[in-house]
């Protein structure tokens, strides 16, 4: 009796000792490596005009890049939005620029996120109320905006 016990031991270290050691390749493997595909930098003005192109200033002094208008997608009358009008501002940002504006927006929440920030893919948003929290100085002719962050993680390949 004593014999077979001693087998399910060794064979249940020998299992145990796979496990660990195919959870020490998969570690290693860079291709499983979980990070930033990109980051979605967005301001809505709601209108078109002097607005919208200072929140474009902002915008390109935050990511160093010239960001995208987006157009209004049907009218909306209490708001005053009519259809194909330019009322938001946008830009995608890849790479170590991304990972270092997602860091300041960040500590801007204190890395504190929700649980309904995140999505089921896995990806997350969440905003920010005062672009100057991200570094940025404040001049009164520019004026304040606020801005939405959307992360999409992914891994290589």
């Amino acid at each position: 009796a004593s014999d077979v016990y001693k087998r399910q031991i060794k064979d249940t270290v020998s299992v145990l000792y796979c496990v660990s050691m195919s959870a020490e390749k998969k570690a290693a493997n860079p291709m499983r490596e979980i990070r930033v595909r990109k980051l979605c930098v967005n301001i809505c003005v709601g209108e078109s005009g002097d607005r919208l192109t200072r929140a474009m200033k902002v915008l390109e002094q935050l990511c160093g890049q010239a960001p995208v208008m987006s157009r209004a997608r049907l009218t909306v009358r209490t708001f005053g939005i009519r259809r194909n009008e330019k009322i938001a501002v946008h830009a995608t940002i890849r790479g170590e620029k991304a990972t270092e504006l997602l860091e300041k927006g960040l500590k801007v929440k204190e890395f504190e996120l929700l649980s309904y920030n995140f999505s089921n893919t896995g990806s997350f948003g969440f905003g920010i109320s005062e672009h100057i929290d991200l570094g940025l100085k404040y001049d009164p002719s520019t004026g304040i905006y606020g801005m939405d962050f959307y992360v999409v993680l992914g891994r290589r390949g």
